[in-house]
């Protein structure tokens, strides 16, 4: 039993606010949708540069492991 019981629940008031809403008479021109274009494919290119940088960490995460270069390897020059 609720100490008041003449509340309403917080669903119930979501619903009746959204309810009671009036048009909003808004206008989305074309280039709305060139930003939301470029929003997404920028989220893609970011998402893929993340990935790129921890792939190596990814991959030893969930157990596919390769052979490592070690790090002489990597530092001699090719010319020699």
């Amino acid at each position: 039993m609720s100490p008041y019981p003449h509340t309403i629940p917080p669903v119930a008031l979501t619903v009746l606010l959204f309810s009671i809403a009036t048009p909003a008479q808004a206008y989305l021109d074309p280039g709305t949708g060139s930003m939301v274009l470029q929003l997404i494919l920028g989220g893609v290119a970011g998402a893929m540069v993340v990935l790129k940088l921890y792939w190596t960490r990814l991959k030893g995460f969930f157990g596919f492991s390769s052979e490592s270069v070690s790090s002489d390897e990597v530092d001699e020059p090719h010319g020699k």
